[in-house]
């Protein structure tokens, strides 16, 4: 343990002083949480590899993760949603700092099918070409029924669908530890247009450290 604590302080330090040399407020605050996430990152290296390698490597990952903090959210955030717009399929909204791509269902599947049509791979390339370009964030993808058929049924199939989209996606790269499948079924109706409440809503909300 005194390994991890010595190998935690020098790590933590050279982050700190990396980010406090002529740094202005908002350097800064991305230093902290890179020296704080690369803390923490060494610790869970040791305690998984107890190694230094291991913890070297936590360390990385700890630092990488803790950089987008603070004001760097927000920045990050908008160039994200600048490419996600040229997803031109795509109906973008955006809550503080959470992004939400939104497709009509049956741009991707055919009715009462979990299928993917051809040219939803296509707009599925387009989304998983941004998405891979911003790891720093975590996707939740929800499939949306309308409310035909019994509960049951259009739940199932909202899960069919969300997964179907996740493995998609999960073959153009993204890895899918980042990835949730969601299915609601009929429970978030948004409209008296059953064609408006059958649709795939992507999330895509940042992932915070420090």
């Amino acid at each position: 343990m005194n390994k991890v604590i010595r190998w935690t302080a020098i790590i933590g330090m050279a982050a700190m002083l990396t980010a406090c040399a002529g740094a202005n407020r908002q350097q800064t605050g991305t230093g902290v949480g890179a020296a704080a996430g690369a803390g923490v990152g060494a610790i869970l290296g040791q305690a998984i590899g107890h190694n230094t390698t291991s913890t070297l490597v936590g360390a990385g990952i700890g630092a990488l993760l803790g950089g987008i903090a603070g004001n760097q959210i927000g920045a990050y955030m908008d160039s994200q949603e600048q490419d996600l717009r040229q997803v031109e399929a795509a109906s973008i909204q955006r809550d503080h700092d959470v992004l939400t791509a939104t497709f009509k269902s049956d741009m991707f599947f055919d009715y009462d099918s979990s299928s993917l049509k051809p040219g939803a791979y296509t707009e599925l390339d387009r989304v998983a070409n941004v998405l891979s370009k911003y790891p720093q964030t975590t996707i939740r993808v929800e499939g949306h029924t309308d409310a035909r058929g019994s509960d049951q049924y259009n739940q199932q199939l909202s899960e069919r669908r969300a997964n179907a989209v996740k493995n998609a996606l999960t073959q153009r790269g993204i890895d899918s530890r980042r990835i949730e499948a969601v299915g609601y079924g009929e429970s978030q109706l948004i409209s008296s247009s059953d064609a408006m409440n059958r649709r795939v809503n992507i999330v895509i909300t940042p992932i915070r450290q420090g």
